[in-house]
């Protein structure tokens, strides 16, 4: 079990106050498909992924991107279960997906980067190493089920 401080809980809770879902969550995981070509396997159906630029401009890359957002909403609205919470979320990834779990981690990185640039210096070193706990106990939950 994580325990979190007040001041953890507080930060996370301004993070997700200040996040624009429908931009901050496509361009993190247009960015994860980006600089991680490989995370593309678990995309064929979503049309043209041939560049970059296609892949930013993917309205499905944009909706499962703002889909992956808003299911951060859920590890916040639960953060003291957050493993149970994303139990059946976990077992559909690897046994119905067979996503590899590290592109949970890879997605996450690039979350950070992305919040980092919308929010420049408010983002504070203290800020990030709460928001960098929560999405670490968050891949930790999603890659659980995994054998």
């Amino acid at each position: 079990m994580v325990e979190w401080t007040d001041d953890e809980r507080a930060a996370i809770n301004t993070i997700f106050s200040k996040l624009d879902y429908d931009s901050v969550g496509p361009e993190a995981l247009s960015r994860c498909l980006i600089v991680y070509p490989w995370t593309q396997r678990y995309f064929g159906g979503f049309g043209n992924l041939y560049n970059a630029e296609a892949i930013m401009c993917n309205p499905m890359i944009a909706a499962h991107g703002t889909l992956v957002l808003h299911g951060l909403d859920r590890a916040l609205k639960n953060m003291d279960d957050i493993k149970n919470t994303y139990a059946a979320l976990s077992e559909l990834h690897s046994e119905k997906l067979h996503v590899d779990p590290d592109n949970f981690r890879l997605l996450a990185d690039c979350l950070v980067v992305v919040i980092a640039g919308r929010m420049g210096y408010e983002f504070s070193p203290d800020m990030q190493a709460a928001f960098a706990k929560f999405l670490s106990v968050v891949v930790s939950a999603l890659g659980r089920q995994y054998h």
